[in-house]
């Protein structure tokens, strides 16, 4: 099996983990708490990023063992240990929030939120909540571009 059919394998399976760890595993207090300031914020996004990369790797696992993939546990460790740690520090959400800063999008960020200038809103004129908001949109391409070094890492090693 040549690394890219490697690669391709071990992200598809990264990415279907991913959303299913992101939105169905994580639970209402760890999305509500983990960019909290202080310990309690840093627990909670710990508690997250554990319950889904248990989940990456329960996925890799079925792939890798279904599929009879060739992985290292060299490249297992470094794929999902950047992934987690990545992930964790964008989850903090300030450290995002700073990234979209020096990058140029801070008003991306608030789109979909109160705080945009273009905010939707009601017939009535009060705030329409949306589920899609610049700062989810930014959330996820991040960790999307981490499963992607998270493939490389692991099909290369």
């Amino acid at each position: 099996m040549t690394a890219a059919a490697v690669f391709a394998a071990v992200f598809v399976a990264l990415y279907v983990a991913h959303s299913v760890g992101d939105h169905w595993v994580q639970t209402s207090h760890q999305a509500a708490e983990k960019g909290r300031p202080g310990w309690v914020g840093r627990l909670a996004d710990a508690r997250h990023v554990l319950g889904l990369t248990i989940t990456k790797g329960i996925a890799l696992a079925a792939v890798v063992l279904v599929l009879d993939i060739p992985v290292t546990v060299t490249g297992l460790v470094a794929g999902l240990g950047v992934d987690a740690v990545t992930h964790w520090w964008a989850d903090r959400r300030t450290t995002l929030a700073w990234l979209a800063k020096v990058t140029g999008k801070t008003e991306f960020l608030s789109l979909g939120t109160p705080a945009h200038p273009a905010h939707p809103v009601t017939a009535d004129g009060g705030y329409a909540p949306t589920l899609g908001t610049g700062a989810y949109a930014l959330d996820q391409s991040f960790h999307h571009l981490f499963l992607g070094v998270a493939a490389l890492l692991i099909a290369a090693l």
